[in-house]
């Protein structure tokens, strides 16, 4: 099979449902503070189904980041994991979820074929017993090193990007809590 060069990052998720939200937020925090090359795309999926399955045509890399749950770390805990490795710990937004393997599955099985990551971010709390937006206090702190950790998986197969020059204080605050990660990630990956 040829290799092809589109990217995809989705974000998945409801952000209603207080961490449940966490890939959405991640997804719409790179694309509001890095730019992509016209190869890479970032989308939100919301609480994806297996209507995605079209939009993986052609794809070289898919980046699915989401809520994870039942992994034994602590809230906020940031994780990278195959799509068979994210299955278990998948948070399944209702009783006709399908879980994200599922659907790559099912793609296969209409000559769709992509290669696939996770970054998965441990919840704290996706049952308010209000309609909620906004993520518990662990969860909120993990948003840089989930960016990071997206970034770290894009580098890792020569996806360009970069950086918006912050307009505020709080924005800078972020890119620097971002760039400590990724640096530190890329440390990790050198030793």
């Amino acid at each position: 099979m040829p290799t092809q060069d589109r990217t995809l990052v989705i974000g998945i998720g409801n952000p209603l449902m207080l961490d449940e939200g966490v890939g959405v937020r991640v997804m719409e925090e790179l694309h509001q503070h890095y730019t992509f090359d016209d190869m890479t795309d970032l989308i939100d999926a919301g609480t994806m189904g297996l209507g995605m399955i079209t939009i993986f045509r052609g794809l070289g890399f898919l980046l699915i980041i989401d809520a994870i749950n039942g992994t034994g770390y602590p809230a906020g805990t940031v994780v990278r994991v195959s799509p068979e490795d994210f299955a278990p710990n998948q948070v399944m937004h209702s009783l006709h979820d399908i879980r994200f393997v599922d659907v790559l599955q099912a793609a296969q099985l209409i000559g769709i074929e992509v290669e696939a990551e996770c970054v998965g971010i441990q919840i704290e709390n996706m049952s308010p017993s209000e309609l909620t937006i906004g993520l518990t206090e662990a969860v909120e702190q993990a948003i840089p090193r989930a960016m990071a950790a997206a970034l770290t998986l894009l580098d890792e197969r020569s996806i360009p990007f970069e950086v918006i020059e912050p307009e505020t204080a709080e924005d800078r605050e972020l890119i620097d809590a971002v760039n400590d990660a990724y640096e530190e990630m890329k440390d990790k990956r050198r030793s």
